[in-house]
């Protein structure tokens, strides 16, 4: 395995899993390539421990998080953003508030 800038974004995209499934999420990882084509849930991803979201705003956040964070385990590391690329969704989410 080659180590470039996109590793950085796959570990991102594990942390930020693990995160909000508050465990690590390695059978997801592992269902990624069946599960390119579908779309994942947030309550599939959230941990059942938390309370759901309770406006649309943080549910649609959460779920931008979630689809970045897929991005960033894209099977093919030439499709997954950089971290800059990223970072910049993150800051342009943020500040929306």
């Amino acid at each position: 395995m080659e180590v470039t800038e996109k590793c950085e974004v796959y570990s991102f995209g594990v942390l930020a899993l693990e995160v909000l499934m508050g465990s690590h999420p390695g059978t997801l990882i592992s269902n990624l390539t069946s599960l390119v084509d579908q779309n994942i849930q947030l309550k599939d991803v959230l941990d059942p421990r938390l309370s759901p979201p309770t406006t649309q705003k943080i549910a649609d956040e959460l779920t931008s998080t979630v689809n970045l964070a897929l991005w960033g385990l894209h099977v093919d590391p030439q499709s997954r953003p950089t971290m800059h690329v990223a970072s910049e969704l993150l800051q342009m989410q943020a500040g929306d508030d």
